[in-house]
């Protein structure tokens, strides 16, 4: 008996050569490739979150707060202190990471017809917010220090007339944060488009002291929309919680496209714990900021074939640093020693994750290791 062909899928063309997102995830004793926080909730953290979870359990039969205006309340009382802006909660929006949260924007103001524009090398996620939406998506290019020449970003605003703009800052793989003269400069030429400015701020926290936030500029600008994460400095990427700081007006916007019921009850239970300890969990921040201001001048004192390392100045909690002429032979070298960095950005560079004490202390023993084999 013959079984017939199978019929193909009927897969979106622009699908069918594309891979799944994803960073490597290998068992090796050092993991410094995704920017997470190295640091384990404590166990007063995990206690108060166990007893938020099991408080949200016994309502499992019920669908969780469609707005989850008490978890909205927390985010506003902790921007109110982290970065000294006062929203109300109807200025705030989450969603299951900054992805969803960046979806939701894209779903709103991206779509046929329209394009979103962005400055490259940037967060490799954009362009597939993008293409998920049927976005078309333009990128204009960074200056050698990462940098966004304001002049060039508007000629190029003025030009594509996009209907969403991403700026990342402090920037992914660079570390690279943005002035808000800039951001502003941007946010004039949108407004005469119009467009939406998103500036993602996932790695803020991390800022160098003297580093503004855009949220500073929400008063000013209605098309402004800010993101952030607890996935980073709260030390909760397993939680997958993102959020965004905009008017009300563009708020209201993203809750005409959202799935019904999205956050889940242990989600807002969770992340609620956890906002309650925000002070220690933000505590680690300066120390984390502290080693990656170290890392930066350690590779900085490395040389490779005679020449120094190139290391991109950082506000995040990870360095970009090169230029190798066989960057995958380094990172595997790397691995090979028990250290997984990540294999991105630029050609040539490398980044790498603040760890630890001791786990940064093996990347730079690994690094050193295989330098000296060149």
């Amino acid at each position: 008996m013959t079984t017939p062909d199978a019929p193909a899928l009927p897969l979106r063309p622009e699908l069918a050569d594309e891979v799944p997102y994803g960073a490597p995830q290998l068992d090796v004793p050092v993991r410094l490739n995704v920017n997470e926080n190295p640091y384990a909730p404590s166990d007063d953290v995990v206690a108060t979150i166990a007893e938020h979870v099991a408080h949200a359990a016994r309502g499992l039969n019920r669908y969780p707060d469609r707005d989850f205006d008490a978890l909205r309340d927390d985010l506003a009382q902790y921007l109110a202190v982290e970065s000294g802006v006062h929203l109300h909660r109807s200025q705030l929006w989450a969603a299951n990471g900054s992805n969803e949260v960046m979806l939701h924007l894209l779903q709103a103001f991206g779509g046929p017809g329209r394009t979103a524009v962005s400055f490259a090398p940037t967060y490799s996620m954009y362009p597939e917010y993008a293409r998920d939406t049927h976005t078309r998506w333009v990128t204009g290019r960074r200056a050698e220090d990462f940098t966004i020449d304001t002049a060039e970003a508007v000629g190029l605003v003025e030009t594509e007339r996009p209907s969403v703009i991403l700026l990342a800052s402090p920037n992914n793989p660079t570390g690279t944060a943005l002035d808000l003269t800039t951001i502003r400069a941007v946010l004039d030429a949108a407004a005469r488009i119009p467009a939406v400015v998103v500036v993602d701020e996932a790695y803020a926290e991390f800022r160098r002291a003297g580093t503004p936030s855009a949220l500073e500029l929400l008063d000013r600008y209605p098309h402004l929309a800010v993101t952030r994460t607890m996935s980073k400095a709260f030390a909760a990427a397993g939680l997958r919680l993102g959020y965004l700081a905009a008017s009300t007006e563009l708020v209201d916007a993203l809750r005409v496209v959202r799935l019904p019921y999205h956050l889940s009850a242990v989600t807002q239970a969770t992340a609620r714990a956890a906002l309650s300890h925000r002070d220690s969990l933000l505590a680690q921040v300066a120390d984390l900021r502290a080693g990656r201001d170290d890392l930066v001048g350690w590779l900085r004192a490395q040389r490779v074939d005679g020449r120094p390392l190139q290391v991109a100045d950082s506000d995040a909690n990870f360095v970009l640093f090169g230029t190798f002429d066989d960057r995958h032979a380094v990172w595997q070298g790397l691995l090979d020693r028990g250290v997984l960095i990540r294999e991105t950005g630029p050609e040539g560079w490398l980044r790498v994750s603040v760890g630890t004490p001791g786990e940064t202390q093996a990347f730079k023993d690994a690094l050193t290791d295989v330098i000296g084999e060149k």
